[in-house]
């Protein structure tokens, strides 16, 4: 039986510590919200705005795979695997940080703030070896359809992490509708709007809201504006 679970935007928690203005669609830091822990393996969603020249110090994660999407400016990333790197709108960013990673994030420009997703989910095997990938993506391949930005396969499209997990993004232009065929039996979708509206298996979705959908095999999605949004289909029992 489908089951549908709906996180208006304004449903989210917010943490807005001046130097960072972060909504949580999940339970994160000082926001605890007993009925939204997490979706499935998704227990992060973090739509965070840092401020120019601010950024996270150097801070620790284990066992944990870290999906960054920067959506508007640039972040600095550094770890203690020894990466230094910028991503930036069109990248997308992982880190499994199995066994431990530190890392620390910031916005290196002092003229324009930068936006993200970060989004955590839990791993499919413990204490793996940390790794990080970075790539950037073709923008345009979203553009009226579907593109898939990260899955289980090293050799598949997009970024690979350790988790039965598929990520697809799509910036549509009004009208567009498309049908969505959930990869793996058993998993559900967590689909999150940055801009527009959307229906997605009659349930219409705005700016910054969330679906949770499980218990169904296939979504049908439509554009009723220009609309942009991630579609994250993951495991309800990991």
């Amino acid at each position: 039986m489908e089951n549908i679970v709906l996180h208006k935007a304004e449903s989210r928690g917010n943490a807005n510590h001046g130097w960072l203005n972060a909504y949580h669609s999940f339970s994160f830091a000082s926001w605890y919200n007993p009925d939204r822990i997490q979706f499935g393996a998704l227990r992060v969603l973090n739509d965070d705005t840092i401020a120019a020249g601010m950024g996270f110090g150097t801070h620790p994660h284990d066992n944990m795979e870290i999906i960054t999407i920067p959506l508007e400016g640039d972040l600095a990333h550094k770890d203690s695997m020894g990466n230094t790197e910028v991503i930036k709108n069109g990248d997308i960013q992982v880190m499994s940080a199995g066994t431990g990673i530190q890392h620390s994030e910031f916005n290196p420009n002092e003229d324009q703030q930068t936006k993200l997703l970060q989004i955590w989910l839990f791993p499919n095997k413990r204490n793996v070896t940390p790794r990080y990938q970075q790539i950037t993506l073709n923008v345009a391949d979203r553009h009226n359809k579907l593109a898939q930005v990260l899955s289980p396969n090293a050799d598949d499209e997009g970024v690979w992490i350790h988790q039965d997990a598929w990520f697809n993004m799509g910036n549509f232009d009004a009208g567009t509708a498309t049908e969505y065929k959930i990869k793996k039996e058993g998993n559900g979708v967590y689909a999150f709007v940055l801009k527009g509206n959307v229906t997605i298996n009659g349930q219409e979705l705005n700016t910054r809201d969330a679906v949770g959908i499980s218990g169904t095999d296939t979504l049908n999605i439509k554009a009723n504006t220009d609309a942009e949004f991630l579609l994250m289909d993951i495991p309800m029992n990991y």
